[in-house]
């Protein structure tokens, strides 16, 4: 899963995510370098809370039980070992 600071989708999907797939997840989260408070493109990029930065988002993820990938670049070696695959 990949997803953005701002909003509340991805805590949302996460959780949705612990109770009802089976599968493993990994996720990411752009935007962590995002000043607090400046606007990134779009209003859904927009910070308007605690729990809308990328580090809250991600301690959800890992509360859910999701992989967390700090990179695009590393999905496919944070999914590895959850498949149980030696990366």
């Amino acid at each position: 899963m990949i997803g953005e600071i701002g909003g509340s989708d991805e805590a949302d999907a996460a959780r949705y995510i612990k109770k009802n797939v089976k599968k493993p997840v990994v996720g990411f989260i752009a935007g962590r370098t995002a000043p607090p408070g400046k606007r990134m493109g779009h209003a859904g990029a927009l910070i308007s809370g605690e729990d809308d930065t990328a580090e809250a988002k991600l301690r959800v993820f890992r509360e859910c039980g999701l992989g967390v990938s700090e990179s695009p670049a590393t999905i496919g070696a944070t999914m590895a070992p959850l498949l149980g695959v030696k990366a």
